[in-house]
C-alpha cells in the first residue's frame, strides 16, 4: 500500500495508523474509503500501521537514502509532513497509540508535520504533555469545507499553537468562516476529485480567497479537483471541450453560481485561480 505520498501544499505524508469513519458533509466521497476497498480492506477500521511506517519519520537519513529502502526516509530537514492522510490524527480508536505518534513527532524536530482534523472537539484533550503554546514543528488544521462545520474553526482559535491552518478542502458550498479566521496563520482550499466528485464553484474559492486575504493568512488554492471554470483552462483543454459531442456536454458540462464549470480530470482542471497560482503556507 502506498502510505507515503507526495501531496502538493507538503513533501511527504506520514500515516501511523489508517483507517477512519465519516463524521460530517466533507467525508461523503473520501478517496481513503475508495481505496483502501479496492485493497479489499475494511475502511472503517482503524488499525495501527506496521512499525516501520508507524516510526518512519526516525529512520536513518542520508544522502543515499531512497525511497522504499527499509530503514530509511529520503526527507531532508525543514520538510512539511502530512499526517494521517488515511485516517485521522485525533480518532477516538487512535487513543492507545497517540502518545507514541506524538514521541515521534518530539524527535524531528527539524520537520514541520502538518496535523489535519476534522474531530476539533477532542485537539484539547489529546495534546502532549509538555504542549505549552504548542511545538514549533506542529502546526494544526482543521476541515471546513461546509458552514456547518464552522465550529471547528473556532475550536482550533481557542487552542494555543505555533502554527494553526484551515483546510477548505473539499469545499462544497460557500462558507462565511467568521471572524476568528483571523486568528489562524494558513488556508488552503481546494475542490474534490475522484469518481463522483462535487462541484466546487468558482464563487465560492473565489469568497474563500478573498476572507484569506482579509484575514492576512498565507492563501493556498491547492486544487479545482475533477471540475474547473474555463479560464483556469489551458488551450489544450480547451480544444478538446470544442470537439465534445452534445451527449458529453450533456454530463460533464454544469452551471453553478452563473458560472460553466466542466468535468474535466483534477490534472486537466489544474489549480489556477483568477490567472493565479497561490502556493502560500504558513510557517
Amino acid at each position: 500500500m502506498g502510505l507515503i505520498s507526495l501531496i502538493a501544499w507538503c513533501d511527504s505524508t506520514w500515516n501511523p495508523w489508517q483507517g477512519c469513519t465519516k463524521v460530517s458533509a466533507e467525508c461523503a466521497r473520501c478517496y481513503m474509503f475508495r481505496d483502501k476497498a479496492r485493497y479489499g480492506q475494511d475502511p472503517a477500521r482503524v488499525v495501527r500501521s506496521a512499525p516501520g511506517t508507524f516510526n518512519l519519520p526516525l529512520a536513518r537519513f542520508g544522502p543515499t537514502a531512497t525511497k522504499g529502502e527499509p530503514g530509511t526516509w529520503k526527507l531532508a530537514p525543514g520538510r512539511r509532513v502530512f499526517t494521517c492522510s488515511w485516517s485521522d490524527w485525533f480518532h477516538q480508536d487512535a487513543d492507545p497509540w497517540r502518545p507514541e505518534a506524538w514521541d515521534v513527532i518530539r524527535q524531528r524536530p527539524d520537520l514541520a508535520f502538518l496535523v489535519l482534523t476534522k474531530r476539533a472537539d477532542r485537539i484539547a484533550a489529546h495534546l502532549p504533555p509538555g504542549w505549552g503554546d504548542g511545538w514549533p514543528n506542529v502546526h494544526l488544521g482543521v476541515t471546513v469545507g461546509a458552514q456547518a462545520s464552522t465550529w471547528r474553526l473556532e475550536a482550533l482559535a481557542d487552542v494555543p499553537a505555533r502554527v494553526r491552518f484551515l483546510s477548505a478542502e473539499p469545499l462544497v458550498e460557500r462558507v462565511d468562516f467568521g471572524p476568528r479566521l483571523a486568528e489562524l496563520d494558513g488556508l488552503i482550499i481546494g475542490g474534490e476529485s475522484g469518481p463522483g466528485a462535487r462541484i466546487t464553484a468558482p464563487s465560492w474559492a473565489r469568497y474563500a480567497r478573498d476572507q484569506g486575504r482579509a484575514a492576512g493568512l498565507a492563501v493556498h488554492f491547492k486544487q479545482w479537483g475533477e471540475w474547473a471554470p474555463l479560464d483556469a483552462l489551458g488551450p489544450a483543454e480547451l480544444a478538446r471541450i470544442e470537439t465534445w459531442s452534445a451527449a458529453e456536454l450533456e454530463d460533464r458540462r454544469r452551471v453553478v453560481d452563473g458560472l460553466e464549470v466542466y468535468r474535466v480530470g483534477t490534472d486537466a482542471a489544474g489549480r489556477l485561480l483568477d490567472g493565479e497560482i497561490l502556493d502560500e503556507v504558513a510557517a
